[in-house]
């Protein structure tokens, strides 16, 4: 599988995570990060749109040519996962994955019950 050129921030993941569902805004994807971590991670405009430059650059996402519907400010950009960009962050949820079982297996941390 691909990898970035440089490693994934948690920042950068939350956002890869969060286009993983289909294309946002930049504002969607900010409410998003912030609702799905509990407020733990709280990007700011500034921070997100640097994540959003190196992730266009490295060619994990593209901005979308299609627009939603009526009601939508022309000036929002929407942005969506490449096939690479999933690849990326299946790599990273995979690696992520592999850590907790080895902190699970040196009882660091006790088997996580299903939600």
């Amino acid at each position: 599988m691909p990898e970035p050129q440089a490693p994934l921030t948690a920042a950068m993941f939350n956002v890869l995570i969060t286009l993983a569902d289909g294309e946002k805004h930049g504002y969607a994807i900010l409410k998003e990060v912030e609702e799905q971590t509990a407020g733990e991670v709280q990007l700011s405009t500034g921070t997100l749109y640097g994540i959003v430059k190196r992730l266009l650059a490295e060619g994990l996402i593209v901005e979308s040519r299609h627009r939603p519907a009526e009601d939508d400010d022309r000036r929002r950009r929407y942005y969506r996962l490449t096939e690479e960009g999933r690849q990326v962050a299946v790599a990273e949820a995979m690696r992520m994955g592999k850590l907790l079982t080895r902190a699970r297996n040196k009882r660091l941390l006790r088997a996580l019950k299903p939600a």
